[in-house]
């Protein structure tokens, strides 16, 4: 999704470009009570990994969601082709899109990778959520993409 038309990225610019309708106020005031909860609704990883972005630091989201997408291969051959992709974006040290991960973990993937099973990248992903839950989550609730999107769904709801 490209910045200009991103529904999120056009409401933070002032444009008339609203949310979706089934985005409901209690979503989004329910992103500000955990990360658990920002993630585990519809549209909150959708609207973080655009502030992410605007941030210029959505790699951790995209291996994470990715990760999720990856542990429910079930073909052998898939998972193997794309734990190599997701080893050379994410987990290569010089990668386009490297992740802060330790030593030891980024070790363990590089053995299992020959025979990835659906946990290869667990570890990870794991740090991975632990730094966007510490560092960027606290800094998006008090983001001017979330205080805006919270004031529309809030003015909206009080029609």
């Amino acid at each position: 999704m490209s910045r200009r038309n991103c529904w999120i990225c056009k409401m933070c610019r002032d444009e008339s470009k609203r949310p979706p309708s089934n985005l409901t106020l209690e979503e989004v005031l329910q992103w500000a009570q955990s990360f658990e909860n920002l993630m585990a609704t519809k549209y909150g990883p959708v609207v973080y990994a655009a502030y992410l972005k605007m941030e210029h630091s959505d790699e951790n989201i995209q291996f994470w969601m990715a990760c999720e997408t990856y542990k429910k291969i079930a073909s052998r051959w898939s998972r193997i082709s794309r734990a190599k992709k997701l080893y050379k974006i994410y987990i290569q040290p010089q990668s386009p899109r490297e992740i802060n991960i330790d030593s030891s973990t980024r070790e363990t993937i590089i053995r299992n990778i020959q025979e990835p099973t659906e946990t290869c990248f667990e570890e990870a992903q794991k740090i991975v959520y632990m730094h966007m839950e510490r560092d960027s989550y606290p800094r998006f609730l008090k983001s001017e993409m979330y205080q805006k999107l919270l004031k529309t769904m809030q003015s909206n709801n009080s029609f």
